[in-house]
């Protein structure tokens, strides 16, 4: 009896199966280059984190608007022309002060506000530190630089479905008086998510 051959395929690498899907897009009118551009576009020029960087500024500087920033943040940031996705139903500011400061993280995934604070850190990703920072959250910010006082109250605020949320960092006090513009240039994405807090220059 003839034994049984069996035909093993190669399996296509990464970039033959983009190119397939690539020309089967091309087949039905599709232009997958256009699609692609317009997306770094999105990435690189709208979600990032000078957007959250404006809205922190405005709060600092505007107390109406501030007001209505942690009343309602979608409507509040759509003031400043950013727009969040419709899944995006709600936009959380979370306000730190002397004595409270707050986290976000996302236990499920790796959610962000992302078209304010941008998109998220490869950190911010790291299975680690979304189980650890709900769980040993002081430890969590000690190792990332941020050693808060003993009597500073620490919240942590996990991302759900519908609901995304951003920090308002405590404005250093030495920036009094300066324009929005100079504001927003000293806010990081760090300090948005919470792990970090905008520092004060020493004393003389």
């Amino acid at each position: 009896m003839p034994e049984e051959t069996t035909t093993h395929q190669a399996t296509a690498s990464v970039i033959q199966r983009v190119a397939a899907v690539e020309a089967a897009l091309h087949e039905r009118g599709k232009n997958p280059g256009e699609f692609i551009e317009q997306a770094n576009h999105l990435i690189e020029e709208q979600w990032i984190p000078h957007h959250g960087a404006r809205v922190v500024a405005k709060a600092w500087t505007d107390t109406a608007f501030r007001q209505r920033l942690f009343a309602n943040g979608i409507r509040a940031v759509a003031e400043l022309g950013i727009a969040m996705p419709k899944h995006h139903r709600h936009l959380v500011v979370l306000e730190n002060t002397s004595t409270l400061h707050n986290v976000i993280c996302c236990t499920l995934c790796s959610c962000t506000a992302f078209t304010v604070i941008g998109l998220p850190p490869d950190w911010y990703k790291d299975l680690e530190y979304r189980a650890r920072v709900v769980r040993e959250s002081r430890s969590v910010l000690r190792e990332m630089g941020l050693d808060l006082p003993i009597d500073m109250e620490v919240r942590v605020w996990d991302t759900t479905a519908d609901t995304r949320y951003m920090v308002l960092p405590v404005q250093p006090p030495h920036t009094l008086g300066w324009t929005q513009e100079q504001l927003a240039s000293i806010v990081t994405q760090d300090s948005m998510i919470g792990v970090a807090r905008l520092p004060s220059p020493a004393p003389q």
